[in-house]
């Protein structure tokens, strides 16, 4: 049986080979041609800014005392704008990591993600149940189904072309 010579693509370019033959073969717009990596950034970067947004709206314009408990016999804890970023930033992060971890050991990665980001997503909303008073439950609630959602829908986007 004759094979033709397949070509070396570094692992570096193995990503803008498939991006550029996956636009290519089904003729998807420019928006859609982007790499999968600025749309998983772009993903990132939207569940954080719906967590800021929530916290804008809720704390300095409506005045919601965002305190929360962290510990038994800890006084309560200020949750603070920096706190919102960084915890979001965080785990938008570790989720697009396993999400590529999972796509490089499976066939079935993105199934196994999605499953894993609504189960933590879900889990998650145990946290906010520690905050003092019920606004600031709500508040908090919001802000990870926001974020959960956000990325979810990020991350689902980037391979569905």
């Amino acid at each position: 049986m004759c094979r033709a010579p397949v070509s070396r693509i570094h692992s570096h370019d193995w990503g803008k080979a498939m991006d550029s033959a996956v636009s290519s073969a089904t003729g998807d717009s420019t928006e859609r041609s982007r790499p999968r990596w600025r749309q998983r950034a772009i993903g990132v970067l939207a569940a954080v800014l719906a967590a800021v947004v929530i916290w804008v709206v809720a704390v300095p314009l409506a005045g919601v005392d965002l305190m929360a408990t962290v510990a038994s016999g800890e006084p309560p804890m200020e949750i603070g704008v920096g706190a919102v970023i960084a915890s979001s930033l965080i785990t938008s992060l570790l989720g697009w990591g396993l999400l590529a971890l999972l796509e490089r050991v499976t066939r079935h990665g993105l199934r196994i993600w999605v499953i894993v980001a609504v189960l933590f997503t879900l889990l998650s909303l145990a946290g906010p149940f520690m905050a003092e008073t019920g606004a600031a439950t709500a508040v908090l609630l919001l802000m990870h189904l926001a974020v959960g959602g956000v990325l979810i829908a990020a991350m689902l986007r980037s391979v569905r072309r």
